[in-house]
C-alpha cells in the first residue's frame, strides 16, 4: 500500500508521515529541498535562493520523490504535493489546520514571533500555490479527491496518526 500525505507547512506533515511509516513498518519517502540541497553540496539558503530563479529542482525533488515511491511496493510519501503526484497511491491523505494554528506550530519549532510567522506562513502559501500552478496545473486548495482530509488543529500529531493508520488497515483488510 502506498500512502500519500500532504498539507501545508505546519499542518503536520512531516511527524504524522513518519508516525504512519513507522507504525506500520512502511519506508518513509520524504525528498526534499533540503535533501537535493546537502545532495548537491549547497547551502541550504543559497539553494532556495537559486531554486528561485530556475524550475529544474522543484521538478526534480518533485520527480525522485514519485521515483522513490514507485520502487516500493508499501510505502509512506510525506511532502506538499504528494497526493497529486503520486497517482499510483492507494490512499491520499490531506492534512490542514488554520494559517494562525499553522504559525503557532512553525513559532514553537523554529522560534521568532507569531506575528512574523503568520505572515511568512501566508506568504509562503501564496507562492507555494501559485508555483504549483503554474509548473503543475495543480489547485492546491482543491482536495475533493482526497481519501481523507483531517483538519489538525485541535490534534495531537499521534490522534492524526491514529486516525490514518485505522484507515490502512481496513483497507489492506478488504
Amino acid at each position: 500500500m502506498r500512502i500519500a500525505i500532504s498539507g501545508k507547512s505546519g499542518c503536520g506533515n512531516t511527524t504524522v508521515s513518519h508516525m504512519v511509516a513507522e507504525e506500520l513498518g512502511y519506508p518513509m519517502i520524504n525528498f526534499t529541498f533540503r535533501t537535493l540541497s546537502e545532495e548537491k553540496g549547497i547551502e541550504f539558503w543559497t539553494f532556495c535562493r537559486m531554486a528561485e530563479e530556475s524550475d529544474e529542482f522543484d521538478l526534480e525533488v518533485d520527480r525522485r520523490q514519485v521515483e522513490m515511491a514507485l520502487a516500493q511496493p508499501n510505502c509512506v510519501l510525506g511532502s506538499r504535493l504528494a497526493i497529486w503526484m503520486l497517482k499510483e497511491a492507494d490512499l491520499k491523505i490531506y492534512l490542514t489546520a488554520s494559517s494562525l494554528e499553522r504559525a503557532r506550530r512553525i513559532t514553537q519549532r523554529e522560534g521568532g514571533s507569531l506575528e512574523e510567522r503568520l505572515e511568512q506562513t501566508r506568504r509562503r502559501d501564496a507562492n507555494d500555490s501559485a508555483r504549483y500552478k503554474r509548473l503543475y496545473d495543480i489547485d492546491n486548495s482543491d482536495t475533493s479527491f482526497a481519501d481523507m482530509v483531517i483538519d489538525t488543529s485541535a490534534l495531537e500529531a499521534e490522534e492524526v496518526a491514529r486516525l490514518i493508520i485505522k484507515e490502512a488497515r481496513a483497507r489492506e483488510a478488504r
